[in-house]
């Protein structure tokens, strides 16, 4: 019999909405802690920019029992993934487990002796300690920004410069008639460059350090989840854990994967006229793909056409006056900069002594199944498995970890079958694989479905595949059809 656990959910988005939801169905006693007055994340409207939309397409981006509105868009806007994620909540009476405005200081191992975590709480009655006996950790990857700064700044804003952080690019009238610059050309950046361009700015430089593979919504006319988020291509990346056989098979192909993506690469040449913009990334696009990989933000090279965004690689190197140095030589006048710069991956609240367990020193992440560590008992990761369909593998890792904190998973793992694991992972990421060290290693993109594959073995399910193989080797991961997957699995209920 399964013993009904206390657990704390840490974060209200996505994953920790799938985490609650895992937890709370198999009878856990759930505490959820999301720091802000809302669910929803970086969906949460005063958290994200004007006219934010999902990388990935709306039956992409969706929980297997729910699918999105079907008036939605292919790719919803941030007021209505908002507003979904919402409606999963209700849906599965989760509102009622979360804390609101309650923020997680600090995380250590419980001073009674008993397994589990003391959780030091901030929220509106002040400072507590609760103690659990598990925690999910659902905040993702996109919870604490990346602060930088650079010489001249403080000058710049006495003079009535504005710097910020992407997310806090929340009213665009802000632009109107200014000189706006935006540092970094991710999805952020290139979304916020383009809505300034529109929204009546004077000006708008978009400053970036490097040429990126970036993929448009379509590619030849047709829907890039045709193309890329399939196992027929997936297959041709190189995955970890290869024996002699898969091997065998890479070499034999090689000649034919090569042409492949070159013929990809020479497409998104043509497509985006990437050599004319000097765009064009060093690195093949094979061995770059990971969560990083941005989608063409649309209007973004009409906007270089018409000479309403300016590209120009570098970097920041001070603020002189009105002016932005860059490390071209290159001076940009100025009066808003846009630090497109990312998120602290991180959970800071946890006890340096465990933390040093967690992450190695070149930052990559010590877990097995992207999830747990074997030196952090009673703990568990939810939605650290980034990938091109991120909300399904934020519910497939959290029903695989509940599985796990109740020792119901059909193969429970040893210590040193994890520490074995790890390892092997290690080190494909930094020999076989670099890019794979995105986000601290804790990208499963490009191979979504070798990962799901892997959680769906581990937690039982009889059924893992569609039964039509076509549609499941050259078809995109189906919602529907993983609630089918996770139903075959043995089901059980704490007491």
């Amino acid at each position: 019999m399964v013993t009904k656990k206390k657990v704390a959910v840490i974060g209200g988005g996505v994953s920790g909405l799938a985490a609650a939801k895992a937890f709370n169905e198999k009878g856990h006693e759930v505490h959820a802690f999301e720091r802000t007055h809302d669910i929803g994340g970086v969906w949460e409207p005063s958290r994200s920019y004007p006219g934010v939309q999902t990388q990935s397409p709306k039956d992409l981006y969706c929980y297997t029992d729910h699918p999105m509105p079907a008036d939605y868009p292919e790719w919803p806007k941030g007021p209505q993934v908002h507003a979904y994620l919402h409606s999963y909540a209700d849906k599965h009476d989760l509102k009622p487990l979360f804390h609101l405005n309650t923020n997680v200081a600090a995380m250590t191992r419980r001073a009674d002796g008993k397994p589990g975590w003391t959780l030091t709480l901030e929220g509106p009655d002040g400072e507590r300690s609760e103690d659990f006996d598990f925690v999910a950790v659902g905040t993702g990857q996109f919870s604490d920004k990346n602060i930088i700064s650079h010489p001249g700044q403080d000058d710049f804003i006495a003079r009535g410069g504005k710097v910020m952080h992407s997310s806090e690019y929340t009213d665009p009238s802000i632009v109107r008639g200014k000189q706006v610059v935006v540092l970094g050309a991710s999805k952020s950046g290139t979304d916020i460059a383009v809505n300034a361009a529109q929204n009546e700015a004077a000006s708008v430089t978009l400053v970036y350090r490097e040429n990126v593979w970036r993929v448009p919504y379509f590619i030849g006319g047709i829907n890039f989840k045709r193309l890329l988020y399939i196992r027929a291509q997936e297959m041709q990346f190189n995955g970890w854990g290869r024996g002699p056989v898969a091997r065998t098979v890479a070499a034999a192909t090689k000649p034919l994967v090569w042409a492949n993506f070159r013929g990809l690469e020479t497409l998104l040449k043509l497509q985006l006229g990437l050599k004319k913009w000097d765009m064009v990334p060093d690195t093949p696009i094979e061995k770059a793909v990971s969560c990083s990989l941005p989608i063409v933000t649309p209007g973004l090279f009409e906007a270089f056409k018409a000479g309403t965004v300016k590209p120009i690689r570098g970097t920041f190197e001070r603020y002189e006056g009105d002016e932005i140095v860059l490390s071209t030589g290159d001076r940009v006048k100025a009066d808003i900069a846009v630090l497109a710069v990312g998120w602290k991956l991180g959970v800071p609240y946890l006890d340096p002594a465990y933390r040093d367990k967690l992450i190695e020193p070149d930052g990559q992440y010590r877990v097995y199944r992207l999830s747990v560590n074997p030196d952090l008992p009673e703990m568990g990761f939810v939605g650290f498995n980034s990938s091109f369909c991120s909300v399904l593998s934020a519910e497939m890792i959290a029903n695989w970890l509940v599985r796990y904190a109740d020792g119901q998973l059909a193969h429970q793992p040893s210590r040193a079958e994890m520490e074995a694991d790890i390892e092997a992972n290690l080190a494909w990421r930094r020999t076989e694989r670099p890019a794979a060290q995105v986000y601290g290693g804790l990208c499963s993109a490009p191979f979504h479905f070798r990962h799901l594959d892997e959680l769906l073995a581990d937690i039982g399910a009889t059924k893992r595949k569609r039964s039509n193989p076509l549609a499941e080797q050259f078809s995109y991961p189906n919602a529907a059809a993983y609630a089918e997957f996770l139903a075959s699995a043995p089901q059980y209920k704490a007491a």
